[in-house]
């Protein structure tokens, strides 16, 4: 995945009333910790970051421009305001290059399966533990051709040279079965119910 350059402001204003100052000025409230650092107070051009994220994925590594200091960051929490949809604050964690980072990443089903088969897939995200400038941008699983009784597990998914599996490896990633049948019992009360209704 490759670095993204952000130019990034210090915030010297905390609470509520600033926060929401910083966001009518364009920018989103954030905090940058890790490496045994103080906790640094950041203003993040909002445009700018969601379209990274939009583009790039939560899991992007932005290298943050920040008073003439270069810092490498990768997005911990991203908090979205539940009804009007804007990013209301994000959380940073200050990497290193070399260092290895937990991260979850999407699974992404490609592919149609043998004709009559279903896909169920039960896993949105593998958790992996990787290094920060090598972080995949999501796993694909094929299951072009499957056929019904077709079970992929976390285990059997390819990862990149030097990640490593966090989650269960006998977790169920995806599997193929047969559409449920409608039983006779359900089909008589649908049209006994009808029959009431009318």
């Amino acid at each position: 995945m490759s670095e993204v350059r952000l130019s990034v402001e210090p915030r010297t204003e905390f609470g509520k009333g600033a926060a929401r100052r910083t966001r009518r000025a364009g920018k989103i409230p954030a905090v940058l910790y890790g490496h045994g650092t103080e906790p640094r107070h950041l203003a993040l051009p909002a445009l700018e970051f969601a379209r990274v994220v939009r583009e790039n994925g939560s899991n992007a590594v932005l290298t943050l421009d920040v008073e003439n200091n270069t810092e490498l960051a990768l997005t911990k929490t991203i908090t979205v305001h539940p009804l009007k949809n804007y990013i209301e604050h994000v959380d940073l964690l200050v990497v290193k290059r070399g260092e290895k980072v937990t991260v979850d990443v999407p699974v992404v089903i490609t592919g149609e399966p043998a004709p009559g088969g279903l896909v169920n897939q039960d896993v949105d995200t593998i958790s992996v533990e990787v290094e920060a400038l090598h972080i995949p941008e999501q796993f694909e699983v094929s299951i072009q051709g499957a056929e019904v009784g077709t079970q992929i597990t976390a285990s059997q998914v390819t990862l990149p040279s030097g990640a490593t599996l966090l989650t269960d490896p006998e977790a169920l990633v995806v599997a193929v079965t047969e559409p449920q049948a409608e039983t006779a019992d359900e089909a008589g009360e649908g049209e006994g119910e009808e029959a009431a209704a009318e």
